[in-house]
């Protein structure tokens, strides 16, 4: 278990290079320590758009590497799903739809109805896609 200032130091490494386009060494952290998964909640939560598509790109690569590691990320992401604000529920959303597993989708459908009309279309193209693929 890892202390409470290490792990707001270690976010804001990651969030640092995240901004600055370093994926691929986040990519070796996520895959030495599997405790960061739960940091993943944490990313989206930041205010720069660079750290929050770089999280994007980080569970793209991450699905490649480690699929069976990237539900690990499950548990951070649902507080966010029931965020008042919708960029949060958009992007905690496309992070679930990367992670692509049954669980991740159930929670993804319980969103279809959601009041911002971006949410339910971000949905709806997430659901689609997961559809086409069986």
């Amino acid at each position: 278990m890892m202390n409470n200032n290490y792990n707001i130091d270690l976010l804001k490494v990651i969030c640092d290079f995240l901004e600055l386009g370093h994926v691929e060494n986040i990519v070796a952290m996520f895959k030495q320590d599997k405790n960061l998964y739960g940091l993943t909640g944490n990313l989206i939560r930041d205010e720069r758009f660079a750290v929050r598509l770089g999280t994007a790109v980080l569970f793209e690569e991450l699905a490649e590497v480690q699929p069976d590691e990237i539900p690990l990320a499950i548990p951070s992401l649902l507080p966010l799903l029931q965020d008042e604000n919708p960029v949060l529920r958009g992007e905690a959303a496309t992070i679930l739809g990367i992670i692509g597993s049954p669980v991740a989708m159930q929670h993804l459908e319980q969103l279809t109805n959601d009041p911002d009309s971006q949410v339910r279309e971000i949905i709806a193209d997430i659901l689609n896609e997961g559809a086409e693929k069986l």
